[in-house]
């Protein structure tokens, strides 16, 4: 009896063991699937690409089940090494990264990727992890949501995220300002200071383009919020003053005495339009 009941728990353990090893196979098939269906679309027809990487296989497998049925292309990568070298490789429209992670975590990984991939970043932080969320902005990551998070939010933010990045013909009519030696390009999405190229994130680059476009305006932090990312401002959240202290130094502005763009207190920001004399 008793062997009889070690040979019966043996054949339990085997067989929770292949039934992983299936689920596991399934989900990479799946994934292989849908990257078959998105080479043979035609330019017309292709979905936005989006990579999650996060390690919480359920998690991982339900929001890409559910934003497929919203209409965009999704991949999963469970590990963190492994995503810097497909972020680099596949080049996604879109990356929706997890802070904790096997391997390279996701600060890690946001800085890896930065100068060699310019699309979108939207980082998934603990709710009380102000910390993360502040680092992911300074290591490149274009915007946060905090976990747990509603599908409907998710999709929400990758579609404003995408849309930022989404220009058509008409969107990228030529424009050019020039401020001194600053020029912003918002046909090529390109910022020169002194004739020099600038790296800009996708968002640091939305937020210069709103602050220049609007020079000799103060626009608040609710007006800002509203424009770039179609929600209110909290209160409480310091993104925007996180890419402005990163923005300050690519133009040449000082960010002990900034001269271009100041912060007006109580009321928000000011790009200035002639920093002469000032």
């Amino acid at each position: 009896m008793y062997q009889f009941g070690e040979c019966y728990l043996v054949y339990n353990v085997n067989v929770c063991i292949l039934l992983d090893m299936l689920k596991r196979i399934l989900w990479i098939f799946k994934d292989t699937l849908i990257h078959i269906k998105g080479h043979f679309m035609s330019q017309e027809e292709k979905l936005p690409k989006i990579l999650i990487v996060e390690d919480d296989e359920r998690l991982a497998r339900l929001t890409q089940e559910y934003l497929i049925r919203n209409g965009l292309e999704v991949g999963v990568e469970p590990d963190g090494n492994r995503a810097i070298r497909r972020i680099i490789a596949e080049q996604p429209d879109m990356v929706v990264l997890d802070v904790m992670l096997p391997g390279a975590d996701g600060l890690t990984i946001c800085r890896e990727v930065r100068p060699h991939y310019h699309q979108p970043i939207l980082m998934l932080t603990a709710r009380t992890e102000d910390m993360d969320q502040v680092l992911g902005l300074e290591m490149g990551a274009d915007d946060y949501v905090a976990k747990p998070v509603q599908p409907r939010v998710l999709l929400a933010r990758i579609r404003a995220l995408l849309r930022r990045t989404d220009k058509t013909p008409e969107d990228e009519v030529a424009q050019r300002i020039e401020f001194d030696d600053l020029v912003i390009d918002n046909g090529g999405r390109s910022v020169t200071l002194n004739g020099e190229l600038v790296d800009f994130t996708s968002a640091e680059y939305d937020l210069l383009w709103l602050l220049a476009s609007n020079a000799g305006r103060i626009l608040s932090r609710e007006d800002i919020f509203e424009r770039l990312r179609g929600i209110e401002y909290d209160g409480q959240d310091r993104s925007i003053d996180v890419r402005i202290s990163r923005i300050r130094p690519k133009i040449g502005d000082d960010p002990e005495n900034p001269k271009r763009i100041k912060t007006v207190r109580s009321k928000g920001y000011l790009f200035v339009k002639e920093t002469n004399g000032l």
